[in-house]
């Protein structure tokens, strides 16, 4: 039996779109001799599709797709079998009504095969708000050059049953469990699993043990492509009985790939790829279909002459190519001269657009106007507010105008103890490194300056023959030049130490308690703990921040405003 994996990049609710990029998957599934397409969870609607699946007019149309898309392959392709992920209405009144399904397209008609059975709400994830959940596993039997086979098939997280792996705890029912006692002879799991730290290996543990336990081959096919905040990494990979790689398909790229269940020999991981690469991939991944899946062309970044904007820029222009890449200085009074030479200069390593807007100007019609007026002089926290506000304000007019994607370029670190400006360095469309604290911006920066990533900067054309970032930019202290000489480390620890405790608090949930006892003292964890809670009104107000850890401070962070604990 042979199958060709479809790694496929659907856009959401876009129902005709993703059925016309799965029927093009026939082309090389018939060339291949291929006897069954697997496309990832919910290929037809994309994931996530959110409140879409509340729409009825879109459930109406999907049966119409899907019996036309039924159609189309027998006719082009014979008796080829085709899975497609869809969301099956239950015809009761009870709500939700819907199941999230497989449906296999096959002889010009399609029906269930599968229905997802452990409904995942951690995280970024909600489906118990449009989902109902399976009682029974799945496992379809297909008749195969005289032989029966018989496919077990499970969705997502119905593999994420091992709370020694992943750590969440025991689900009332285990799928893998009671597939053993089906006696199938391969597993099928059909994902849209987003890319986070270390989910690769995470995913290749739960896949393995699985595998082992019922030692039967496994064929794991992910969705990739970048959906709002979340990145889906692909990585689709299939295992033999024992839990070894046969092969592995890219990362953060379409693909098709084709496998007889005869073959057993394991495929040398080609596509083996480091933390930071993994991260990079991640960002322009999810820059370049933000931007694309939203009908942007061009970026616009506000270039300080810092690590912060010059990471973004360099992410940018890897996913949209320098030609689309606008960038803008507007240097201050209190601007050093290092941070205008060190813009200019990036901007020319990246061959990306440059223009300087000074605002000192505007920053004295600013205190003249309030003075005159209302006899009011601005303090030094609201001076300082007023100077990110007219830089958000311009970056914001040349968007509109020139229909530019605005990317804001603060970090998780200044996103989580508000060390940022509403309507000002907030300002965008999209937060491109608001999952990655001050630290992580240092590391992926030296990285991208680092022999290990003149192969992978090749391939993205950002091969100038000399550092990317600089080292002037890559060396010198922190600094929002909100005065003279000043220093992030005027009002906060240095980051070695503030991300650390940021880390404990967000994303391990650990108390003042804990904190202490890994060596902080109670008054800097209260004091951080404090600005956190006080940031929270910002960052609901923040544009969506591509995720990249457990726990970001986007659609996944759900602490209330006001609040007293």
């Amino acid at each position: 039996m042979k199958f060709l994996l479809a790694q496929i990049n659907p856009v959401v609710g876009d129902l005709e779109g993703n059925a016309k990029k799965i029927l093009s998957t026939a082309s090389k599934a018939s060339s291949n001799s291929a006897d069954l397409v697997l496309t990832p969870e919910l290929s037809l609607w994309g994931y996530p599709a959110n409140d879409l699946l509340l729409k009825k007019n879109l459930i109406k149309n999907q049966y119409q797709i899907l019996d036309q898309l039924a159609l189309d392959i027998h006719k082009k392709y014979g008796n080829l079998g085709i899975t497609v992920g869809i969301a099956e209405i239950i015809n009761d009144s009870f709500f939700p009504n819907l199941y999230n399904s497989i449906a296999l397209l096959e002889r010009g008609e399609w029906k269930i095969i599968a229905r997802k059975i452990i409904l995942p709400t951690y995280e970024v994830f909600d489906e118990k708000r449009y989902f109902r959940s399976e009682e029974k596993v799945s496992v379809l039997t297909k008749e195969i050059n005289n032989k029966t086979w018989r496919l077990g098939f499970t969705i997502c997280e119905d593999l994420w049953v091992n709370k020694n792996i992943e750590g969440r705890g025991i689900h009332k029912k285990n799928p893998i469990f009671d597939l053993k006692k089906k006696k199938v002879d391969i597993l099928v799991n059909l994902s849209a699993s987003p890319y986070t730290f270390k989910k690769l290996e995470l995913r290749s543990k739960v896949s393995s043990f699985a595998a082992q336990y019922l030692q039967v081959p496994l064929i794991y096919v992910n969705q990739i492509g970048a959906n709002d905040n979340l990145i889906f990494d692909g990585n689709s990979f299939i295992l033999d009985k024992n839990g070894s790689k046969i092969k592995q398909l890219k990362s953060f790229s379409e693909d098709l790939s084709s496998w007889d269940i005869e073959q057993t020999k394991t495929q040398k991981n080609k596509f083996e790829k480091s933390e930071m690469s993994s991260i990079f991939d991640a960002l322009v991944l999810g820059v370049r279909d933000y931007a694309q899946k939203c009908g942007f062309k061009t970026a616009l970044i506000g270039l300080s002459g810092g690590i912060d904007s010059a990471l973004v820029s360099a992410i940018a222009t890897a996913a949209l190519g320098s030609n689309n890449i606008y960038c803008v200085s507007m240097p201050s009074k209190w601007s050093s001269s290092h941070s205008k030479s060190d813009a200019k200069d990036l901007a020319r390593r990246l061959k990306i657009n440059f223009n300087s807007i000074p605002i000192e100007n505007l920053m004295s019609s600013f205190e003249e106007s309030f003075i005159n007026t209302i006899s009011f002089e601005m303090a030094e926290i609201t001076n300082q507010n007023i100077q990110s506000r007219i830089r958000g304000t311009l970056l914001m007019a040349l968007a509109n105008q020139e229909k530019h994607l605005l990317l804001s370029t603060g970090n998780k670190s200044e996103l989580a103890v508000g060390y940022c400006t509403l309507y000002g360095d907030m300002n965008g469309g999209l937060s491109v490194i608001g999952d990655l604290y001050k630290t992580y911006v240092f590391k992926l920066c030296n990285w991208l300056d680092s022999e290990d990533s003149i192969n992978h900067r090749k391939s993205y054309r950002l091969d100038s023959g000399e550092d990317l970032i600089g080292e002037n930019i890559r060396t010198k202290a922190p600094s929002a030049e909100l005065g003279p000489d000043q220093l992030d480390t005027d009002s906060l620890p240095p980051y070695s130490i503030l991300d650390n405790i940021l880390k404990g608090i967000i994303e391990e949930k650990k108390d003042i308690k804990q904190l202490q006892e890994d060596g902080y003292e109670k008054e800097l964890v209260l004091k951080i703990i404090s600005l956190i809670k006080k940031a929270e009104f910002k960052r609901k107000q923040a544009p969506p921040i591509l995720k990249l850890s457990s726990q970001s401070l986007g659609s996944d962070w759900r602490i209330p405003i006001a609040i007293s604990y």
